[in-house]
């Protein structure tokens, strides 16, 4: 990949991570205030743990990107009380997807109405984020996930595409939703440099019940990712460079799911760069 086009999409990343018990000692110790951090949501654990690590890092003074699953919510009180104590904590941007809970703590099955309740309310961030799918959705065919993008542009001001590790499949999806009209700009899901072994650990931790459907809807992730030498984020940027840095493609940055190897991923950005430089 040419060295302008990959610095650019490393200095725009985000990290996400999971509401863990040391991920705020993690991200405090290895996470530069510019880099952008996102945080997940469980649910079998809920929102709380979501928002208070949400609250506590803006307070260190990150810019912090809380997941809001549309399905975590119980109505439209429990909506607004969200919003109330985000924007009190002076977050800015959200990501909105529809979430796995099943079934639904409330009224809400999917993204959708959500982000309309959103607009509502006079839209109350700056930012808000919504999923796309460049591998098929377990339950959800192509052409409705499209779909479901191109109706939610009104209230979304840009996409996060989820794990892609195809270069092709992931070319050809942007280029698919670009011709089908879906503009807004987009943060391309990519997995950071995972160790097995910690990989493995962290999908016990996560939940029993929760670590079952998360390898059952992902078992192709960890194959992937657990292969020895079967995975470098490296090699999957540098084989989709001419998809990631056209200009009509437009790609805002990278979303890098850490698994919460937070020093791991920040490790390899550092010394990515470094290595552009020579």
């Amino acid at each position: 990949m040419g060295t302008a086009g990959l610095r650019a999409l490393l200095n725009g990343v985000r990290y996400e991570v999971l509401p863990a018990k040391a991920t705020e000692d993690k991200v405090l110790a290895h996470v530069p205030r510019d880099v952008v951090v996102t945080v997940t949501a469980s649910p079998v654990k809920g929102l709380e743990p979501t928002l208070d690590l949400a609250g506590r890092l803006a307070g260190h003074g990150y810019r912090v990107v809380p997941h809001v699953p549309a399905r975590l919510l119980r109505d439209d009180t429990h909506l607004k009380e969200v919003v109330d104590r985000l924007r009190e904590a002076g977050v800015d941007d959200v990501f909105v997807p529809a979430g796995d809970a099943d079934p639904p703590a409330g009224v809400y099955d999917g993204a959708l109405p959500v982000l309309r309740r959103l607009s509502e309310l006079g839209s109350p961030f700056a930012h808000v984020g919504v999923t796309g799918y460049p591998e098929s959705h377990p339950l959800i065919h192509d052409d409705v996930t499209i779909q479901a993008m191109w109706d939610k542009r009104e209230h979304a001001t840009y996409l996060v595409s989820n794990l892609c590790f195809d270069p092709r499949v992931l070319g050809e999806w942007i280029v698919r939703i670009r011709r089908r009209d879906v503009t807004l700009p987009l943060y391309v899901g990519v997995a950071g440099p995972v160790q097995r072994a910690k990989l493995l650990a962290m999908a016990t931790k996560i939940g029993v019940g929760e670590s079952t459907r998360f390898l059952a809807k992902h078992a192709s992730w960890f194959v992937r990712l657990a292969a020895p030498g079967g995975y470098a984020p490296e090699r999957l940027l540098t084989r989709t460079e001419q998809a990631l840095t056209a200009p009509s493609a437009r790609v805002a940055g990278l979303h890098l799911f850490t698994f919460n190897q937070i020093a791991e991923t920040e490790r390899w950005r550092r010394a990515l760069l470094e290595r552009l430089e020579d």
